[in-house]
């Protein structure tokens, strides 16, 4: 069964965005059993309102370059799949309020803007290693995320379906909505994200140990209101959303080209990413990628070779435009030290300035005894630990972290703070796919984020003659 609705004979002539990579070997793309409705369902989308806008794109693009420049600090996370039935008010509440609490740790630790982009508003589809999954004898099609098929296991709820990528875009419309009302509307309040984290240091069993920052904090805050400073200034928040650019029906029926600038943009999210299994340089994937004008991003797996990295360099940064492409690294929390600096060095002898960004959580999964798929705390902070300590070496900016979060107190990744055991990992084992970091354990990972952005800070600020 041919991977897209339409032959690739009939438009290998054709160079626009939503077409040239119909004519390339497309991965990860569902085998839809009725390609005529799939036509009707891309129609329908290529009619909707945009997503997210063209200026917003433009807005992130410059701030990514600040991240590049070694001026900011980005921090990505969300949900490994989101999922239909998960786009609550509760859910989206949590998630953003984790995110804003990450936030205002890195920034008063690392005396720089945090860039926010969550893992949301689109990261309805996942790749899967297997094209079928096999239980008691029985074979189906792997679940791909609900703007695929459905998790439970029967032959209906496996079925591809394209009616699920209009759910899709009214499921991120929805949660676009609430996001926008929220960073707007005082929910971002700095006075009150700080208090969260209050909170937190004084109900966390490790609570102590980040006592310090946060009293400084306090102190920060003290300041500017002595100074007359009004904080219901900082009652807003910049927030950008993005996912994997997975299904490129569903990508290329969004794509919009401006009519003043000729611009073309994916408008389903403000940054789009490619993932370790699509990162083909011949392939269709990167073909799109290379055609709109979003900031976009790659992950670059363990295997990955400096040869790779420059041909994606080429291909989707010719130009080589601070902000246009930040490079996710996931090589695992023991491969990270080896892997890292050879990549970064060859960009760097390119002239290039890309952003470099550190997943720890892929490269770190494993399977517990009990079955559950699962990730320990403590590779996941080796992993960044890892990635700053190159970046130190090399002299270049470890410009933030991409991680998979849930503003729940789920058990699926093992270790933090507040420890979830492996025997407690049945107790709230939700995730749609891979296991994510709770509320707490987020919270951890960032004040701990901190601590390294702080210690860096403080050995680049020494006279030269004493480092």
């Amino acid at each position: 069964m041919r991977n897209s609705i339409w032959d690739t004979e009939v438009i290998t002539s054709t160079e626009s965005a939503t077409e040239s990579w119909r004519a390339r070997p497309a991965a990860q793309q569902p085998e839809w059993p009725d390609l005529d409705e799939l036509r009707s369902v891309t129609a329908r989308l290529e009619k909707a309102p945009p997503l997210v806008f063209a200026a917003e794109c433009d807005l992130l693009r410059r701030r990514m370059a600040a991240v590049a420049r070694g001026e900011a600090v980005l921090l990505q996370g969300g949900d490994c799949a989101e999922t239909f039935a998960g786009t609550t008010t509760d859910g989206i509440h949590g998630k953003l309020k984790t995110l804003l609490q990450m936030a205002a740790v890195l920034t008063h630790a690392a005396a720089l803007p945090v860039v926010k982009i969550g893992r949301m508003a689109g990261q309805y589809a996942k790749p899967r290693s297997q094209n079928q999954e096999h239980r008691d004898g029985v074979t189906l099609p792997s679940y791909r995320g609900d703007a695929v098929n459905g998790v439970e296991f029967t032959a209906a709820s496996r079925r591809p379906d394209p009616q699920r990528l209009r759910t899709m875009y009214e499921a991120s419309t929805t949660t676009l909505n609430l996001v926008r009302a929220l960073t707007t509307g005082g929910f971002a309040d700095l006075s009150q994200v700080h208090a969260w984290n209050r909170g937190f240091v004084a109900d966390s069993h490790v609570g102590e140990q980040y006592e310090e920052l946060a009293d400084e904090i306090d102190r920060s805050l003290a300041f500017m209101k002595a100074c007359g400073v009004d904080t219901r200034e900082l009652g807003t928040a910049e927030f950008f959303v993005g996912h994997e650019g997975l299904l490129l029906d569903y990508e290329a029926a969004l794509t919009r080209t401006e009519a003043e600038s000729g611009r073309t943009y994916a408008t389903s999210a403000h940054l789009l990413w490619i993932g370790e299994r699509t990162r083909d340089l011949d392939g269709a994937h990167v073909e799109y990628f290379s055609r709109i004008d979003n900031p976009i991003a790659v992950k670059l797996g363990p295997t990955t070779s400096p040869d790779t990295v420059l041909g994606l360099l080429d291909r989707l940064d010719p130009d080589r435009d601070p902000g246009r492409l930040t490079f996710v690294v996931r090589a695992g929390a023991e491969r990270i030290r080896d892997l890292l600096p050879t990549l970064v060095e060859k960009v760097n002898a390119e002239g290039a300035q890309v952003c470099w960004v550190s997943d720890p959580m892929h490269g770190n999964t494993i399977t517990a005894a009990s079955g559950h798929k699962t990730r320990r705390f403590d590779a996941i902070l080796d992993e960044v630990r890892g990635f700053v300590e190159v970046h130190d070496a090399l002299g270049s900016h470890p410009g933030g972290i991409h991680v998979e979060l849930t503003g729940d107190d789920v058990t699926e990744c093992v270790g933090g703070g507040n420890a979830v055991l492996a025997e407690e990992l049945h107790h709230r084992y939700e995730t749609a796919c891979d296991p994510r970091l709770n509320h707490t354990q987020s919270l951890d990972l960032a004040f701990q984020l901190a601590r390294m952005y702080r210690e860096r800070g403080r050995v680049n600020a020494r006279p030269r003659s004493l480092r």
